[in-house]
């Protein structure tokens, strides 16, 4: 059974030789030599190996014709081939001379492949190259044109598009390189030409100033122009000699910014625009704004500061007015052709900054101006810079506020000239009636002045007018005040009855402070006399009556009826009521001192004895003052009749007074009965005067009461009444009624001093002694009777 099993296994080892790859039977044959059987199976791969071998043998001998038949056959090939291999040789030897210009044209084609392939990559790059070439050459140029605007825009579109494209050159690397510091020039240039701008515009704003006043003047003359056209009456007003509407009609203002050319004309604005545009292009528009800003409120400042001499001429203010105008006319073109460079708000407050600046400069410099048309122009000129402004939309109510401001120191500068031209008229004065020899000078001095008497009128040629020159005078210097007054009310948007209350307050304080000082001065200063006091007190008298042609003229230029309610009055009337109440005063005062100088040349003999025997003589000084009074009271009769009696009476009591105060004199120690008849004597002249009536008026012996205080005392010494002064003191008729006993006693002590004195050494004369105890009872009667009513 083994041997069996074993031949089994060998055999199936065999085939498994015979079957498999070679490189398989290693596995196989190493199974047959791990087992103890290896002989046999040796043996038996020799039987297989001689089984197949006969096989073999039988196969070669069965195809052994077939191959001696294919070696023939194959030798005759091998024949053909060497032929076939000499013509390939050949036909490769003629194919390969051939080939070699085939060679050389392909490697010909192909280096123009290559060229071409080269030529095309070129293209491509310079088709990237020379956009950024031709950009920056394009960049250059507009560096030179100074185009800096369009130059950071070529710039940035090199950068950020051009050459991204053109890839990794050097050229590129360098342009590259130098963007930063082009951008940087053109912003250094840029602010450069602002820097330049700016120092233009402030050289140019009194030139832009000036043209947009200049427009504005135009165009307020030509809606003047048109409203009188269209009937629009109203009031009117001049600038320089140009008569334009009182207030800037609402459609001017609308459209004058619009009509004013001046600052695009006479400034180039385009280096703001470029570096707005170059600074928003980098990215620094907020510096750019900042530093714009900053500049101009330093300009505005400087701008705003007057000069020291403004004040001096009217061409001064001028000069500013147009900077500041100038100045926020380049402001308002800003705001309107640059957006956002400078807002509403900004300009606003610049402008709220300008006019308190501006108001108190001129608040400063007014205030030293003593030239009344030169504040009028003043006025003026800051009227027609406010509307110019106003027109551009600034509020100017500021500066109308200041102009009402103004108006109380213009007042104080007229009340200042009308002084001086006062005093020139009342010193120039003759203080004469005006003499008029025909018509035309009678209806030229009635043309001055209102004067209404029909009687003087009917009067022949040449005749006089009751007053002197300085009446037409001031009259008209009144209305001439008036008239300076309403152009200065003009154009402050005032309504009639504002200018009416204004006029009629400055008018007041012209009659009541100036005239009326002027007038005092003219009635007290030195070396005044009586007749030119009493050509003063016709004059006011008549001024007192023109008072109400005064409201009616007026009224006339102001359009305001003088009925109006709550209308102020002119205080006219009173004024030269004082004025001629302070000139009757002066009369009386000046006609007392001269009376005092003829009294100063009384020389009387206090101690002279009584004449036995002829008729006493006035004083040679009384008969000298008597004529000089009736000489003087001649000259009363224009004056009114109150004036003429009170300055009559005034000099009649004067008179008495003062010879009452001689013979009180306390240095008149003495006084002898001759001395008295004398006095009593001067006394009968003046009541003989005072009895001839001197000034019409007077009833019955009414002047005679100035004298009768001296008249009784003189009575009662000269005719030794005094048992009938005694008995009846105190009497309501008494015969001595204005005797007073003090008078009485102090001039019985004198005469008792006299006395005493004439009679030392006839002290035995029985009639002196009794004369003197009668002195002596008298006068102690007379201290009893004082002692009994004033105690």
């Amino acid at each position: 059974m083994a041997s069996i099993e074993t031949a089994a296994e060998h055999e199936r080892i065999l085939r498994e030789i015979e079957s498999t790859d070679t490189n398989c039977i290693g596995p196989t044959l190493r199974s047959v030599y791990d087992g103890q059987e290896h002989g046999l199976f040796m043996e038996k791969l020799d039987v297989r190996i001689r089984n197949h071998d006969r096989e073999i043998e039988k196969m070669c001998n069965h195809h052994f014709q077939g191959f001696v038949d294919s070696i023939t056959e194959l030798l005759k090939v091998r024949g053909e081939a060497q032929k076939l291999k000499s013509q390939v040789t050949e036909t490769n030897r003629r194919l390969q001379d051939d080939g070699k210009e085939l060679i050389n044209s392909m490697e010909e084609l192909k280096q123009c492949r290559v060229q071409q392939r080269n030529i095309a990559t070129t293209i491509d790059k310079l088709t990237h190259c020379l956009p950024v070439l031709e950009m920056y050459s394009r960049l250059q140029e507009q560096m030179r044109a100074k185009r800096y605007y369009p130059a950071l825009r070529t710039l940035e579109q090199l950068e950020q598009t051009c050459l991204p494209r053109a890839g990794q050159y050097r050229f590129c690397s360098i342009m590259a390189e130098n963007i930063p510091k082009l951008r940087t020039q053109i912003r250094d240039t840029a602010m450069t030409q602002l820097r330049d701008f700016l120092e233009s515009i402030r050289k140019h704003s009194d030139k832009i100033g000036e043209t947009a006043i200049k427009q504005v003047h135009k165009m307020l003359y030509l809606c003047f122009c048109k409203g009188m056209e269209g009937g629009d009456g109203g009031e009117s007003r001049a600038y320089n000699g140009a008569i334009v509407c009182c207030h800037m009609p609402s459609d001017c203002l609308n459209c004058l910014s619009l009509q004013v050319p001046g600052a695009q004309d006479l400034v180039d604005f385009s280096p703001v625009y470029r570096c707005l545009h170059i600074y928003t292009v980098l990215g620094l528009r907020d510096v750019f704004e900042n530093y714009y800003r900053k500049q101009r409120r330093k300009q505005a400042r400087l701008v705003l500061q007057p000069h020291s001499n403004m004040h001096e001429t009217l061409e001064g203010y001028r000069r500013y007015f147009n900077q500041i105008v100038g100045f926020f006319v380049v402001e308002d073109h800003v705001l309107h052709t640059t957006q956002g460079l400078v807002n509403r708000a900004y300009v606003e407050e610049l402008w709220e900054l300008a006019l308190s600046k501006i108001v108190a400069a001129l608040r400063t410099h007014s205030s030293y101006c003593d030239d009344p048309n030169l504040v009028l122009d003043l006025k003026n000129l800051i009227v027609l810079f406010a509307d110019t402004l106003q027109g551009y939309g600034f509020p100017v109510s500021q500066l109308f506020d200041m102009l009402l401001e103004m108006r109380d120191q213009y007042g104080e500068i007229l009340l200042k000239k009308w002084n001086i031209t006062f005093r020139q008229v009342l010193d120039q004065d003759n203080y004469s009636p005006i003499p008029v020899s025909t018509e035309q000078e009678y209806r030229h001095y009635t043309s001055q002045f209102p004067l209404q008497d029909p009687e003087l009128e009917k009067l022949p040629f040449p005749k006089k007018l009751p007053f002197s020159e300085f009446v037409p005078k001031v009259y008209c210097q009144l209305k001439e005040f008036i008239y300076a007054c309403l152009k200065y009310s003009e154009d402050l948007h005032l309504s009639s009855t504002e200018v009416d209350d204004m006029i009629r307050k400055s008018t007041n304080l012209l009659l009541t402070r100036t005239l009326s000082h002027c007038l005092q001065y003219a009635i007290k200063k030195k070396n005044v006399g009586l007749a030119e006091l009493v050509q003063v007190i016709i004059n006011t008298t008549h001024l007192e009556q023109s008072c109400h042609f005064l409201e009616e003229f007026i009224s006339n230029i102001t359009n305001v009826p003088p009925d109006t309610v709550n209308a102020t009055k002119l205080y006219g009337t009173s004024t030269f009521k004082d004025a001629r109440h302070a000139a009757e005063a002066e009369i009386y005062t000046s006609l007392n001192a001269k009376i005092d100088q003829f009294l100063q040349l009384a020389d009387y003999d206090w101690l002279a004895a009584v004449q036995g025997g002829g008729t006493l003589t006035a004083s040679d000084y009384l008969i000298d003052l008597i004529a000089f009074l009736k000489s003087t009271f001649s000259v009363f009769t224009n004056l009114p009749g109150k004036v003429a009696q009170t300055a009559c009476m005034s000099a009649c009591k004067h008179i008495s007074t003062s010879l009452m105060q001689l013979l009180l004199d306390p240095e008149v120690r003495q006084i002898s009965m001759g001395a008295l008849h004398q006095l009593n004597t001067d006394v009968k002249e003046c009541e003989s005067f005072a009895r001839a009536g001197p000034v019409a008026g007077f009833q019955g012996d009414t002047l005679l009461l100035a004298f009768s205080d001296l008249r009784q005392l003189l009575e009662l010494f000269t005719q030794w009444d005094w048992s009938t002064y005694l008995a009846d003191y105190g009497k309501p008729t008494c015969k001595y009624l204005r005797v007073n006993p003090h008078t009485a006693l102090a001039l019985l002590e004198k005469m008792r001093e006299t006395s005493r004195k004439n009679n030392v050494f006839a002290q035995f004369r029985k009639m002196d002694r009794d004369r003197q105890k009668l002195i002596d009872t008298v006068i102690k009667q007379l201290r009893n009777l004082i002692a009994q009513h004033h105690t």
